[in-house]
Parts: structure tokens; sequence; C-alpha cells
């Protein structure tokens, strides 16, 4: 992560820098993917002003506050800000990561045998993820199971790869949405 501090109309303050880059160090807990922050300090007729531009992995963030006691409480104002803006993107994230997981039933003959008398049906959570056929097929391959569900990349649809009694594998493809 690299963290560029600019001075405009301002002596360049070593006590300065060293507290941005302590502000700016806590937005790294909540954005893995952070590739540069911009800080630029101004001063304009009385007003201190603070502004923030945070390059993430295909997002930018940026916040710009001012204050007219000093220029602390500007940089503290405006990394509140970000600080904002990191959460709501990471929780963004992870909620629509929560989404690509599915559900699948697992059912044996004897459920079928008892069904009457017992309706209970084993639910497990999977994660689903985005790859091409080729590389389902080396994950089912080197798993002892005998299906394994992916979006296929090519086509952005759910897929189901299955292992055949001859060995082989098939692939099932929904027809519609």
């Amino acid at each position: 992560m690299e963290i560029n501090v600019t001075f405009r109309h301002l002596e360049p303050n070593e006590s300065l820098k060293q507290y941005v880059h302590e502000k700016v160090s806590r937005v790294a807990k909540y954005l893995s993917k952070v590739t540069e922050i911009s800080v630029i300090l101004t001063l304009e007729k009385r007003s201190n002003i603070a502004e923030v531009i945070v390059n993430v992995n295909r997002a930018q963030m940026t916040a710009k506050e001012a204050n007219d006691d000093n220029m602390y409480t500007a940089i503290d104002l405006v990394m509140d800000k970000i600080e904002r803006q990191a959460k709501k993107h990471k929780d963004k994230l992870t909620n629509h990561k929560e989404h690509r997981s599915a559900r699948h039933n697992i059912f044996s003959p004897e459920d079928f045998a008892g069904m009457k008398n017992n309706t209970a049906i084993k639910t497990e959570m999977i994660e689903i993820r985005s790859m091409s056929a080729d590389d389902a097929v080396l994950e089912l391959g080197e798993s002892d199971d005998d299906f394994y569900v992916f979006k296929n990349s090519e086509t952005g649809k759910v897929n189901v790869l299955y292992r055949r009694r001859s060995g082989d594998f098939g692939l099932i493809e929904p027809e519609n949405g």
C-alpha cells in the first residue's frame, strides 16, 4: 500500500505526515487490496482542508473535510468518513459473496424407504465458485464426491458436473434463466 501525502499552501511537516500515516493505516483492516492512498492537505485562507483518495481493487473512495481550528481535526474528520465508506464497501463485498452459496440436499435409498415415517432431510451449505467446465472436471477428479456444483464462467449459469457409473463425467446445464 502506497501512501502519498501532498501539502498545498502549507509547509511540509513531519509530525503531520506521521499522523496521516498512523490514521490511514487503520483503513487497511477493512480493505485488503488497497493499491494507493493519496492525502492532500491544503491551507486556504483560514480553513484547513484534508482530502483523501483511496484506490482499492476496482473501486475508489474519496472524502474531503474542512476545519477552521487545525489540520489534525480535519484529518480526523476525513478519516472517519473514509472508514465509514470502507466498512460499507467491505459489507457490500461480504454480502455479495454470501449470495453465491447454495444449498443441496443429499438423499440415500434409505431416506426414500422410510419417507412416510421419517421426513428428515440432510441439508448442506456449499460455496459456488465461478470457473470453466474444464476446471470443474479437475476439481471433481481430485475429490471423492459424485458431483460438483459451480458457476460456469463462460455462460454465467450454475452447472452441475457429475461422475457417471462408467467413470466419465456428465454436465447438467440449465436451459432457461
